[in-house]
């Protein structure tokens, strides 16, 4: 199987702005696909938890290096 896989940089972003960008792009996505997110808000991983178990999304993995955190999310069903 070839899944997609978009790619939002919102680095220099705060909250809420990293997850408005990421609902933006996903919602352009078919269920399966995925989401990387590149952040630079500290506050991200938390963020996107909810922002997963709300929408109906899989948070993959979360990825920290530097100053950078690294989200890879699997959009749920449409």
């Amino acid at each position: 199987m070839n899944e997609a896989e978009t790619l939002v940089d919102a680095s220099g972003l705060r909250c809420p702005l990293p997850v408005l960008k990421t609902r933006k792009a996903i919602k352009g996505l078919r269920a399966g696909d995925k989401i990387r997110v590149i952040s630079t808000d500290p506050a991200s991983p938390l963020d996107f938890k909810h922002f997963c178990n709300t929408g109906g999304h899989e948070l993959e993995a979360i990825e920290k290096d530097d100053n950078q955190i690294i989200l890879l999310i699997r959009k749920g069903r449409d």
